[in-house]
């Protein structure tokens, strides 16, 4: 009785490892499939990057490549991966550059931060895209990380300008303050010598 029960018991153990292992194969076929289909568009074709404020655009003008770098990445979704590879391989070229010239005008701890997480998502979407068997699942996530870095540059990029103006137009507050100060500091010695000059009289 023993060995029939610990028979039974095995053979179930035996089928589900069996049948687990069918559902595995079919699933990494299916993926397989779907990253051989040279016709799949990849990344999402709705996304909207942010703008770069007018202020920005003028000293980002100045930032060689970074003009180049905007037109390719924005065209990105929604492509084959033959042509995602083609403009990923640019990408990686033109984001070397980016980081090594920051100019002086856009160069902070935040905008280097963002540029540098930037680069690592392009390298790591690159990487799987030069795969011989591409995960499609993860190729999308690259793409939907890739999009969210870029804007969090841009968002950073505008957010310098906006702090600088803030921080332009409190040290002209207080110069404003400080002179206003100074006339009425004026006006009231002026006043007191005339009044001294009055009594002396």
């Amino acid at each position: 009785m023993k060995f029939v029960f610990s028979f039974y018991i095995s053979f179930l153990i035996l089928n589900f490892g069996m049948v687990s292992c069918g559902d595995s194969n079919e699933k990494s076929q299916s993926e397989i499939q779907t990253t051989n289909n040279s016709s799949t568009l990849f990344g999402n074709q709705k996304f909207v990057f942010p703008e770069l404020s007018d202020k920005a655009k003028i000293y980002v003008s100045n930032w060689a490549v970074f003009d180049d770098f905007e037109k390719e990445v924005k065209t990105l979704n929604g492509n084959t991966i033959e042509v995602l590879l083609n403009k990923s391989e640019l990408l990686v070229s033109h984001l070397d550059s980016l980081s090594k010239n920051i100019p002086d005008t856009l160069f902070n701890q935040a905008i280097l931060s963002r540029v540098i997480v930037v680069k690592t998502r392009i390298n790591l979407l690159h990487q799987e895209l030069k795969k011989s068997k591409i995960d499609s699942i993860q190729l999308q996530n690259y793409m939907n990380e890739m999009n969210a870095s870029v804007s969090n540059l841009i968002i950073q990029i505008n957010e310098k300008f906006q702090k600088d103006a803030i921080d332009l137009k409190r040290v002209e507050d207080e110069k404003k303050e400080l002179e206003n100060q100074k006339r009425f500091l004026d006006s009231v010695y002026k006043i007191e010598l005339q009044d001294k000059k009055n009594n002396e009289l």
